[in-house]
């Protein structure tokens, strides 16, 4: 009777896939190091802390859920919640649509295109200080360039930045200003858009707004679905802007952040503020954990409903 012999490679990896394998790990090695010290540990230890009472100058004490209910009860928590959804449901979409805007005029063919595209992607690589320093300038009540030349017109413009009704939409305002990596994203999927589709509906009869609602809005869909997510993610991550807009120090040396009237106070310069100016970690901790789980509950709403709104050219 024949004996049927098993190669190594049956029986388990050969020398030379073990030798692959740990030459692989050994140049991403870094990269593992890496993200177990400064991605993996940290996500863990504040899974930890936001269960406990944990004070940079005290040693923990394990309080279960209290964290989380007291921030329920939190009216500042819910505070920063409307002013940062504020942010997601006016200024992502109102964004996105400037963004588009400009991308469709920057895509039409005419002469110093070029020229014309990197004016309007230049304000998105200025660091977002310095922008927003500009921009404060520029909306300073009195004296203020906008309020100047809106008086030339005969009108008298609002207090922005220190008025807790116009404070949100002067974040808007600057953020439309450095819409540059969207509106190249944009501009890229507009390139794509096969012409001979356009020219097919052109020869049906189809006008200039029949054609971008028809055509080119669909298959520039999944650029859509993309920048949305990323818009969301980031939005609700807001904090920069709003920390340079509540610079200044109260009479007690405490950083006003959240001013005027914490019309400001968004969720990521909220959980700043309880884990880096008060020093509650487990509060902030607890705080991260629910930002993630919102986020994450947002970024699987839009994955689900962009089946009834994004059009894929080879589906």
């Amino acid at each position: 009777m024949a004996v049927q012999r098993v190669s190594p490679t049956r029986r388990g990896w050969s020398a030379r896939t073990r030798r692959q394998f740990f030459t692989g790990l050994a140049f991403i090695s870094l990269w593992i190091v890496g993200f177990l010290a400064f991605t993996l540990y940290p996500m863990l230890a504040s899974l930890y802390y936001s269960f406990t009472e944990h004070h940079i100058k005290q040693p923990s004490e394990w309080i279960g859920l209290l964290n989380y209910s007291n921030l329920l009860n939190d009216p500042l928590f819910w505070r920063s919640i409307y002013n940062t959804l504020y942010m997601v449901v006016i200024g992502v979409p109102l964004g996105l649509l400037v963004a588009f805007t400009c991308a469709l005029v920057l895509n039409l063919k005419v002469p110093g295109q070029s020229i014309y595209r990197v004016i309007y992607f230049l304000p998105s690589i200025v660091p977002i200080v310095a922008s927003t320093l500009l921009w404060l300038w520029i909306l300073t009540p009195n004296g203020g360039l906008l309020n100047s030349l809106l008086e030339g017109i005969g009108i008298r413009g609002p207090a922005w930045t220190k008025d807790p009704l116009w404070a949100k939409p002067s974040l808007i305002l600057l953020s439309l200003w450095g819409i540059g990596n969207t509106m190249v994203i944009y501009l890229a999927g507009l390139q794509d858009v096969p012409q001979h589709m356009l020219e097919a509906a052109e020869l049906d009869g189809a006008n200039w707004w029949q054609r971008l609602w028809a055509v080119t809005i669909p298959l520039v869909s999944p650029i859509t679905l993309f920048n949305l997510i990323i818009g969301v993610i980031a939005t609700f991550q807001y904090f920069a802007q709003a920390y340079v807009l509540s610079t200044g120090t109260t009479t007690s040396g405490e950083v006003p952040l959240g001013a005027p009237l914490q019309s400001t106070l968004f969720y990521s310069v909220y959980l700043y503020q309880q884990g880096f100016v008060y020093l509650k970690m487990g509060y902030a901790s607890a705080q991260a954990w629910i930002l993630f789980l919102i986020i994450m509950a947002c970024t699987v709403a839009l994955l689900r409903s962009s089946n009834q709104w994004t059009y894929y050219e080879g589906g």
